[in-house]
């Protein structure tokens, strides 16, 4: 088995990985629908300092507004590469004016894409800089390869590994969290079909997993195309564009603002708080077949 990952320094993003020569990973601005419009620009980026929605895309820090863009902006920089080998590169995002202008602490983030055989793991690394708690959100956003013709036949299906008696749904109000959760899509207790309407009301959001695995299958081959294991990440959001030849599995630490939010950043649900000189780090691994 011969794989070969692809890094760049731009958002510090997988963007490939092969087994064989067979490709895993969405391609981004090279996948293109039939009237030429690119489907999704990124393959698999790092959701930093936030994940989700600010209302307004607004937060208040220190009694300053300050305004953050969806998911952050760490996939939207430039990364300096650490060590790039044939089974593992990693990167590194270091707080500087840009970042201070948006976001006022000091920190590093650290990228690193590791793979045995058919896994392949990204690790998450955050380290405090600075002289005060570091307030953050963090999660991963891996775009992975399917069929068009099997997707409009609504042959796949994702699967958890175990029953799931307390899963709820997020309902999503403009990208918001709403009061209320959403209809449940499952099919029994581990089985969420996947189709081309799957994601009318933007992504599935889910939390009370019980299962630390997941597996996208297909029903017409009867084959797993892969299992994801999100151990420790309380969230998984599910997500892709209309008809589109991919399907993101998201593992996700926190979540967009509330829309009865307080706008304080620090009072963010599921805000993780690390202190001066500490570290946070977390990591997933996906199995490819």
């Amino acid at each position: 088995m011969y794989t070969q990952i692809q890094t760049t320094k731009m958002g510090g993003e997988l963007i490939g990985f092969k087994i064989d020569g067979e490709e895993k990973i969405h391609q981004g601005e090279s996948c293109i629908d039939e009237n030429g419009k690119i489907y999704w620009k990124r393959h698999s980026p790092v959701l930093f300092p936030i994940v989700g929605k600010l209302k307004k895309n607004q937060t208040l820090i220190g009694g300053r507004t300050y305004e953050i863009m969806q998911h952050g902006f760490a996939r939207d920089l430039e990364f300096e590469p650490i060590t790039k080998l044939d089974n593992f590169h990693s990167y590194v995002l270091k707080s500087n004016k840009y970042t201070l202008a948006r976001y006022p602490y000091d920190f590093e983030l650290y990228n690193t894409y590791r793979s045995e055989g058919n896994k392949l793991t990204t690790i998450y690394k955050v380290v405090n800089t600075g002289l005060i708690n570091l307030p953050f959100g963090i999660g991963g956003h891996p775009a992975f390869k399917i069929d068009l013709e099997d997707l409009k036949q609504d042959n796949y299906y994702l699967e958890f590994e175990e029953d799931e008696e307390k899963i709820h749904f997020l309902y999503l109000v403009d990208g918001l969290i709403g009061t209320e959760y959403a209809k449940n899509p499952m099919k029994g207790k581990r089985i969420i079909p996947i189709n081309s309407h799957s994601f009318d009301n933007d992504s599935l959001i889910m939390k009370g997993i019980t299962s630390n695995k997941i597996s996208l299958k297909n029903k017409r081959t009867g084959k797993t195309l892969l299992t994801m294991d999100f151990t420790d990440f309380p969230y998984l959001a599910i997500w892709s564009k209309p008809n589109a030849p991919f399907i993101c599995i998201e593992p996700w630490f926190s979540t967009a603002d509330n829309i009865k939010s307080s706008g304080v950043f620090t009072q963010k649900q599921d805000i993780i708080s690390l202190k001066p000189r500490d570290s946070f780090e977390c990591k997933y691994t996906v199995e490819f077949f």
